[in-house]
């Protein structure tokens, strides 16, 4: 990679092609810093160099070029999902709009199995199996799931479970498992239970709702009132869905993209459409970076949130796109089948449409007045300690053991919008005295700020530290020693009563204490930092402590080693099964001889 003192952008634009493709620029460091597509390569690359260029991003982005790559790509749409692929393996910082690379859950319904098996599943669609979605949110399946079970009772625990089982668990008893474990259900009626909650959930509820009342009058006929009844509950319960779900008759795959803006704030609603069932929506506050135009921000979200995974035939769009038919292709092209991008609506599609702007419009009006209440803290917080200037980063460490065991300490970030939940860090605490805190922040702080050093992350302009003048100590130590400055430091303890309101404020460089009144904006600011950074430093605390009691049952059995503990968990479903099986069936698993099997039997039953 050349330096960025030898980079000419005049000579490397003469050699770049007229055709479609994709461009990287590198800084300095040989880092990916910016990744874009363009219909025509030379043209597009030139306008970034062009003198009249006034965007501030653009410029900063330009003066950290060092170096630019090409790859022509046959189309346009070729270039689309080449650069989505690269922004997401790479994230460069200047990508702002792409970058995003979640999974969506869906409905598993594992039908290679005699006995099928409903599941949550995040991630990309599995081979084996049906999957339904996705769904807008992970409540969504779970809702969705909840409902099916009371229906149509199809076992949905894990293999691990349902093969080890010698009597009926509580769903069974119940009422929402038919106990295929035990025998209680032949395979042929099991059957028709899931080719029903195959037909629900392709949108064919009526067509089993039929079939149902058809049976329900059958078994009324042969004087079978009990399962008379049980149909009849059954299809109450599915009209009732039906009812909650279907959105005014209307049929088809579709997911309504509704985006609204006030100045620099975006949001993006999707509600998600199948088969005229509204499946539920969720809410996308995507970067808008000044002088973006909307288009251009639905047009990343788009592509953003559709490429590598399952597209409906049909996305309605909230305004005209520039290029949809490129997008359209591409999309096309990655799910396998025509999807069409709609904007000009009519019927019941406009009705849609018109549903999902007043969310995003809802949405937006509560996030202002939520960033608004986190000004007015800011604010009432400068005042309330006696800032010259007003906060813009406060970071906030905790610290959490159970008698010096598995010591961690957090370090949790609030900015003027609220928690910053990517900056959130946690410290593994290890060479320290068990219950030393004042040692366990010291590390912690000289972790976080010596990195600091090294250029990675932010300064806070106030440093938060849960605890009194001791833990104060260690951080002023701890900052004086690394020679940062223009940082606050506030020590926060919970006061003599330990109540919510009399918390005690120290502040370094000044004599004694003070406290906030309990009604001050800026004291409930402190108090949710602090609370956060206590929920996050346990939540870490917790994790690590489970660690070695999980591991010292297994790993402390001679010859019993990574694979071989793998083939048990896999095989008994965890290890109260591996505890609770024979020496017989441990010598069963691959890899186990009787020998060992006795051993482990022996150890974990000792």
């Amino acid at each position: 990679m050349s330096d960025q003192a030898e980079f000419n952008p005049t000579a490397v634009l003469k050699t770049l092609p007229t055709e479609p493709g994709v461009y990287r620029m590198f800084d300095a460091a040989g880092n990916v810093i910016y990744v874009g597509k363009a219909r025509q390569l030379r043209r597009r690359v030139s306008s970034y160099f062009q003198k009249s260029v006034h965007n501030a991003r653009t410029q900063a982005l330009v003066s950290q070029v060092a170096d630019l790559q090409v790859t022509v790509t046959h189309t346009e749409a070729e270039a689309l999902i080449l650069e989505n692929t690269l922004i997401k393996t790479h994230r460069p910082r200047y990508n702002v709009l792409l970058r995003d690379d979640k999974s969506y859950p869906y409905i598993q319904l594992t039908t290679q199995q005699d006995f099928p098996r409903l599941a949550f599943y995040r991630g990309k669609r599995r081979e084996e199996g049906l999957s339904f979605g996705p769904f807008p949110s992970s409540g969504a399946v779970r809702e969705t799931l909840n409902h099916l079970q009371k229906v149509f009772p199809v076992r949905q625990c894990r293999d691990s479970f349902y093969r080890h089982r010698s009597r009926p668990c509580l769903q069974h008893q119940i009422g929402r498992c038919t106990a295929p474990c035990v025998g209680l259900i032949s395979q042929a009626d099991y059957a028709k239970d899931v080719r029903h909650v195959q037909m629900f959930l392709s949108g064919q509820s009526s067509e089993v709702i039929d079939e149902l009342v058809a049976r329900m009058e059958a078994a009324a006929e042969a004087l079978d009132y009990e399962q008379a009844a049980r149909l009849r509950d059954r299809i109450e319960s599915l009209r009732r869905i039906q009812a909650r779900q279907y959105v005014a008759g209307a049929k088809g795959d579709v997911d309504v993209i509704a985006l609204e803006r006030d100045e620099n704030l975006a949001c993006v609603q999707v509600f998600v459409i199948r088969d005229g069932r509204n499946l539920g929506n969720q809410t996308y506050f995507p970067k808008a970076p000044p002088g973006t135009d909307t288009e251009e921000i639905l047009y990343a979200f788009i592509a953003r949130h559709y490429l590598g995974r399952d597209t409906p035939a049909e996305l309605l769009v909230s305004h005209v796109m520039p290029e949809s038919e490129v997008l359209e292709e591409a999309l096309s092209n990655d799910a396998g089948h025509r999807v069409r991008i709609a904007s000009r609506l009519r019927g019941e599609r406009r009705r849609w449409m018109s549903m999902a702007k007043r969310n995003a419009e809802h949405a937006i009006r509560a996030r202002l007045e939520s960033e608004a209440s986190m000004e007015a803290r800011f604010e009432d917080l400068q005042t309330g300690l006696e800032l010259d200037q007003m906060p813009e980063r406060i970071e906030c460490f905790d610290i959490s053991h159970t008698q010096g065991e598995a010591t961690v300490a957090s370090c949790v970030v609030f900015g003027r919008e609220g928690p910053i939940k990517d900056d959130y860090r946690r410290f593994n605490i290890d060479g320290v005295t068990a219950g030393d805190d004042y040692a366990a922040m010291r590390q912690a702080l000289e972790r976080r700020f010596k990195r600091l050093k090294d250029g990675e992350g932010i300064t806070p302009d106030l440093l938060l530290i849960d605890g009194g003048a001791g833990q104060l100590k260690q951080a002023e130590s701890v900052l004086e020693d690394l020679q940062i400055t223009a940082v606050t430091l506030v020590g926060i303890s919970k006061g003599p009563r330990r109540r919510p309101g009399e918390e005690v404020l120290v502040i370094s460089g000044r004599t004694g204490s003070m406290r906030l009144p309990p009604e001050s904006p800026g004291l409930h600011l402190l108090q949710q930092a602090r609370d956060e950074a206590h929920r996050f430093a346990i939540t870490g605390h917790r994790s690590r402590r489970s660690k070695p009691r999980q591991r010292s049952s297994l790993e402390d059995i001679a010859g019993l080693g990574p694979k071989r503990r793998q083939a048990l968990m896999k095989q008994f479903g965890g290890l109260k099964g591996i505890q609770r099986a024979a020496t017989d069936d441990l010598a069963k698993v691959d890899g186990i001889s009787p020998t060992l099997a006795s051993r482990i039997h022996d150890q974990l039953n000792s």
